[in-house]
């Protein structure tokens, strides 16, 4: 199988948008380290649809106008994993939930290292909002993007609607 992407300057860093066919599969980070997601090899696609539409939504996201993503997407992952990135798209913008919050709602309350390690290897990063998971002290913990990318995106979403929440550049 053959992955298309495209890249998009964002103010968390450059990003890969990568997709399976007419499916987004991936968001990967500058500085990702390799294997965190597991594709296979790649082509550049700047018309792909599927990734043009995955970086319009982007742009209005860090612009401050959108709050949900609309988008087919195509994880690949364990069926463990599949679950708690489901359970990611179910957190409301604007709010965090801990690892333990998620073990319970996928039914697995003893799981919490286990969530904590499949958010980490969220492939559909900002879409799949793994960055509003948090410890349950309420302290930031690891991210892929980096916890300054982390906590950005966490501002971003503050509490605030769609027009007044900016990132600087967009």
């Amino acid at each position: 199988m053959t992955y298309t992407f495209i890249t998009l300057a964002s103010p968390v860093g450059e990003l890969k948008l990568v997709a399976n066919g007419s499916r987004l599969a991936a968001i990967l980070w500058e500085n990702d380290k390799p294997g965190r997601v597991r594709l296979g090899p790649m082509n550049e696609a700047p018309d792909n649809p599927i990734l043009m539409q995955a970086a319009r939504q982007l742009r209005e996201y860090f612009a401050g106008t959108r709050q949900r993503f609309e988008l087919e997407l195509d994880f690949s992952g364990t069926d463990f994993q599949k679950k708690v990135w489901a359970a990611l798209l179910t957190i409301p913008f604007g709010e965090t939930r801990s690892y333990s919050q998620i073990a319970e709602q996928i039914g697995n309350p003893s799981a919490v290292r286990a969530v904590g390690a499949a958010n980490g290897r969220n492939p559909i990063s900002i879409i799949a909002p793994c960055h509003r998971v948090i410890g349950a002290s309420g302290k930031l913990t690891g991210f892929a993007g980096g916890l300054e990318a982390k906590e950005r995106l966490l501002t971003l979403e503050g509490g605030h609607g769609p027009g007044t929440a900016r990132l600087p550049g967009f």
